[in-house]
């Protein structure tokens, strides 16, 4: 199934722009489909190989699907942005896509890969009006360093949230993941048995790369359906 999508450029604040995709899904209807915002990961921007599939099956799933750039990836940087501007990239996107007259979703989903992720939740627990945050591998520490935490805010995110995340996972230790998430009844939790950061599974497993994706999708989509009961 070909999937209706238009790019736009996404103005920030004092200056400069990102691009981003929107993606409709075939019973599209402004004012009656949420939206999912998607944000990609610190090495690899929004047409990366996972998040474009991700992107593609949230809109085959009924969503309509917004994938953007935080801005070093726009300028082709490999390092990036300041926590304080990708916050505020995030921030312009879900903005401009609650306020789209073409769209008007009744409500907006946020989340992404690994960082895209990570600062998703920081504006959810700032307040930012979305109605779930889900994490596409959360990198709860830096490799190597895992009683570095990055989950201070977490306990104050006020939304539901989903983590999607695998075992063998270099920047996220799977029982002290465990261990963070046992005093949020709002946080979820699904396990790719064997999958590092980027779901990638040991070979003898023999599933294919797709296959882990489209489970990974999966459970989000079956997680977004709960937060429209």
């Amino acid at each position: 199934m070909k999937l209706a999508a238009r790019r736009r450029r996404i103005k920030l604040p004092g200056a400069g722009a990102v691009s981003a995709v929107i993606a409709l899904p075939q019973r599209f209807r402004p004012g009656r489909t949420p939206a999912v915002l998607l944000a990609h990961g610190a090495g690899a921007g929004m047409s990366s190989p996972f998040v474009s599939f991700v992107h593609a099956e949230l809109a085959r799933a009924g969503y309509v699907a917004v994938k953007f750039n935080f801005p070093y990836t726009e300028a082709r940087r490999r390092t990036p942005d300041p926590r304080p501007v990708l916050e505020r990239c995030h921030r312009a996107v879900l903005d401009a896509v609650a306020a789209d007259r073409a769209l008007l979703p009744p409500w907006i989903a946020i989340g992404g890969k690994s960082l895209g992720g990570r600062i998703a939740s920081y504006l959810a627990a700032a307040g930012a009006p979305v109605r779930g945050v889900f994490f596409l591998g959360y990198p709860l520490h830096p490799a190597g360093k895992p009683d570095q935490l990055r989950a201070d805010h977490l306990p104050s995110v006020p939304v539901p949230m989903l983590f999607v995340q695998g075992t063998r996972d270099a920047l996220c230790d799977f029982e002290r993941l465990r261990e963070v998430l046992r005093g949020m009844p709002r946080a979820t939790l699904h396990v790719v048995e064997g999958g590092d950061h980027s779901f990638r599974l040991p070979r003898r497993n023999g599933k294919p790369e797709q296959a882990v994706w489209a489970d990974v999708v999966g459970a989000v989509v079956a997680w977004l359906a709960g937060l429209g009961a």
